[in-house]
């Protein structure tokens, strides 16, 4: 309904588009009566103050439509009844002429809302019955469901749990009346992130998805089977003891208070959750949504080994029984719903590999020395402090003209300081951390490096001082630093020793020229130098940096690749979901088009030229893979979308190939078709392709839609398994040999020189263990070796 007008509108309106008619009167003569009729059919019964009304009135359309209510100086305020000729009707509070605080709705579909409202529009708490008996109650923003809510679907099954924009997001839980659970994080209508899926004869299921689809390592646990401790559960996958993920939507899942024992009862087979059809318009779900909703997990573990080590395929029929080895735990790894390696565990062996791993990373934590800095002192208000420090500088600079940088803005005077008091100050404002001192160094310069990355100030403050505050993430290497993730997952900060503060001032004016000149550059992308002093004189560095694997896409592996081979693999039982793989644990090579492969070696030399010019070693290449599901096999992959209503295919919600036959498709460039937003690790323009005719080039990745391929961004490749020739755990079974990949890649760890330190480490190590396998190693044979281990290693050419 459109706002209700005065009595001198000179003419009245149509029915409005959702709610029905606008209540203009069309007046030719005014008197004070208690009844006027109105030469175009409509008619007023009731109080009059002067000539308008005022008090309690009712006004009849001539199509029909009715209002019998409040009026405060011609308009409808206060409480009233709207009755609509298709059979609608409003009946609560109205202000300024539109529906604006509690009211119940009731369609002439039958559906009935009842509920707050904004301006004509759902929102705030509010309860709404669907005509086909759904029902969601919750929180609302702007006619969608936003926030906490329950959605009860008419077949029993139910969601409880966050909503954004329509569609489960967040943190929930969904259960279906067959007794299954899953309780875990959602993205834009799917089970995206880490959860736990809980079948109804007791085994269950802990891991990740991305998009509906199990992808990534997980745990399976028989029906039958000794349930452990969640914190054990998130131990051996990597996950800290809250749970977390790098996922910012669903930090902290708390999955202990929802899972539920049920009896042993036979499911029905169905996998892939459809839920993101959901509230267009009117705020209704679709039919389709609503079938689709009552399927459950059909990702049930069909598959188990033999005697023999080989792979059989169960119906869903024998699932429910209880297996007779409830020790037997299974370690499995999923590409896009496609399992792709399993491993047999004993559950007493991955109780003592938790449990190790537990004391492992305590230890390591105690003996971090920038952790120890803090001990005592809650981290949230060491992320406070940064926020508020970038705040102040980005906002002391941002209004100062743009201009070319100058030689005085490297030099030792080129400083932003100011102390922050907790109770605030002339310059700065009160806030609940401890009193601490700012530094920014250089601000004019990294200014112009977020300008050459076209990043907005105020995004580049929203992005790290938003309301979502930062994620601290596990530290990959032996450093000790600690990492901060950006709640958009554009930005890294990482803090530094204070001599590797002292090596990017000195390096910072060849570096910003660098990056000038080379806007294909892989090396770290840095964007802010900052200090935080605390009290008792306890010092804080920080750097800010473009996140390399900021993506929609999962990042399946990580690896942080030198070329040397001393002390350069993983312990195979501290290997977890996030874990940073080393180069003797590198088991693939990757061929990709022959002119994306010259591009990146022409960069990668230019890069080492500028690292060896500046005396820079023990740098590595950081390496994200995303694999692509392979052809899927019968038994191994999860079911398509299916229920009675719908037929079975191949395809995704919206169409989409859930799994690509072959490849990817590379596709002549179309700024207009891809994403050319700007970005934390990217700036050239898309590469070109030998197999395309060297045209600027996208891919075209199924389920996901059109990238731009850019140097370390969106490249794709085709990855070899090196098959070892002796393998050790015969438990292990790796399924595929060839996988198509997205590689994201870029040259970290730049901070390092080869000083007196070093030297003298170069000196004592080669005698140990041999010139040619350490890390350090002097500038110009680091920059070689590197380079030589990339292109003959990693990143072959075609055979």
């Amino acid at each position: 309904m459109t706002r209700l007008k005065t009595l001198f509108d000179e003419e009245s309106k149509a029915n409005d588009e959702q709610l029905g008619p606008s209540s203009c009167i069309n007046v030719e003569s005014v008197e004070r009566l208690n009844e006027k009729a109105f030469p175009n059919g409509d008619l007023y019964v009731g109080d009059f103050k002067e000539i308008l009304p005022h008090g309690k009135g009712k006004y009849t359309w001539s199509d029909g439509t009715v209002y019998d209510g409040d009026w405060e100086a011609g308009k409808t305020a206060g409480k009233g009844l709207l009755i609509w000729p298709s059979g609608a009707k409003y009946n609560g509070d109205i202000s300024g002429g539109y529906l604006h605080g509690f009211g119940a709705f009731t369609a002439s579909d039958g559906s009935i809302y009842e509920g707050h409202w904004r301006m004509n529009i759902r929102h705030g708490y509010g309860k709404k019955k669907y005509s086909n008996s759904d029902i969601y109650e919750g929180e609302w923003k702007e006619g969608e469901h936003e926030g906490k809510g329950i959605y009860f679907w008419n077949n029993g099954n139910k969601y409880t749990g966050n909503w954004k924009r329509g569609k489960m997001h967040g943190r929930g839980v969904m259960e279906w009346i067959n007794g299954d659970h899953y309780n875990g994080c959602w993205f834009n209508g799917f089970r995206h992130g880490n959860g736990i899926y809980q079948y109804a004869d007791g085994g269950y299921y802990f891991g990740t998805w991305t998009r509906g689809l199990k992808d990534g390592k997980g745990l399976f646990y028989p029906a039958g089977s000794k349930r452990p401790s969640l914190k054990k559960c998130c131990t051996s996958l990597g996950y800290d003891d809250d749970h977390k993920t790098v996922l910012p939507q669903c930090s902290s899942l708390h999955l202990e208070e929802h899972i539920v024992k049920k009896p042993s009862i036979k499911r029905s087979l169905s996998e892939k959750i459809s839920v993101s059809g959901v509230l267009k318009g009117s705020g209704r779900m679709s039919s389709k949504t609503a079938e689709s909703s009552g399927l459950s997990d059909s990702g049930r573990e069909f598959v188990h080994h033999n005697s023999s080590g080989t792979f059989s395929f169960d119906s869903d029929a024998g699932q429910s029984e209880l297996q007779e080895n409830t020790a037997v735990i299974y370690e499995r790894e999923y590409m896009q719903g496609v399992m792709i390696k399993e491993r047999i565990r004993d559950y007493n062996e991955l109780s003592k590999k938790a449990e190790k791993k537990t004391k492992f990373h305590a230890k390591e934590t105690q003996k971090s020395s920038c952790v120890g800095i803090f001990k005592g002192h809650n981290s949230y208000h060491l992320m406070l402090n940064l926020q508020l420090g970038i705040r102040y500088t980005v906002g002391k600079i941002t209004p100062v003209p743009k201009r070319e940088v100058r030689a005085a803005d490297f030099g030792d005077r080129a400083r932003i300081t100011m102390f922050f008091p907790k109770k605030g100050s002339q310059f700065t404002p009160p806030h609940k951390s401890i009193d601490f001192y700012w530094k920014d160094y250089c601000p004019m310069v990294f200014r112009h490096l977020r300008e050459l990355f076209k990043l907005d100030a105020a995004e580049y403050m929203m992005s790290i001082c938003g309301d979502d505050g930062l994620t601290e993430i596990s530290s990959p290497g032996k450093s000790g630093s600690l990492f901060y993730l950006s709640h958009d997952d554009k930005f890294v900060i990482k803090t530094l020793k204070k001599s590797e503060l002292k090596v990017l001032l000195k390096m910072l004016p060849k570096y910003h020229n660098h990056v000038k000149e080379h806007e294909n550059t892989l090396i770290t992308k840095f964007f802010g130098l900052h200090r935080i002093t605390l009290p008792g004189r306890r010092k804080v560095r920080f750097v800010v940096m473009g996140n390399m694997f900021c993506t929609e896409l999962r990042i399946h592996r990580r690896y942080d690749l030198k070329g040397s081979t001393h002390g350069r693999i993983t312990d195979k039982d501290k290997i977890h979901e996030n874990t940073t793989l080393k180069d003797l644990d590198l088991s693939y090579e990757f061929h990709m088009d022959k002119s994306l492969r010259e591009f990146l070696f022409d960069q990668i030399a230019d890069d080492c030229a500028f690292l060896k010019s500046q005396q820079i070693i023990d740098y590595s290449l950081l390496l994200g893979l995303h694999f692509r599901a392979p052809e899927p096999l019968d038994g191994l992959v999860e079911p398509p979308n299916i229920s009675p209503n719908m037929q079975s295919s191949p395809a995704g919600q919206d169409g989409e190939v859930l799994f690509p036959s072959k490849g990817f498709v590379l596709l002549a460039h179309e700024p207009s078709s891809v994403n050319t937003d700007p970005g934390p690790h990217i700036r050239g323009r898309a590469l070109r392709a030998f197999s395309l005719g060297n045209q600027e080039v996208d891919i075209m990745v199924p389920g996901t839609g059109r990238l731009r391929v850019q140097l370390g961004v969106n490249m794709p490749a085709r990855a070899n398994h090196k098959l070892p020739q002796d393998e050790s755990d015969s438990a292990e079974v790796e399924l595929f040999e060839v996988y198509d990949v997205i590689l994201y890649m870029g040259i970290i760890d730049i901070l390092q020189e080869y000083n007196a330190k070093k030297k003298a480490e170069h000196a004592y190590k080669s005698v140990k263990f041999g010139p040619t396998t350490i890390s350090v190693v002097e500038p110009e044979l680091y920059a070689n070796r590197f380079t030589n281990f990339l292109k003959q290693k990693v990143f072959p050419g075609q055979p």
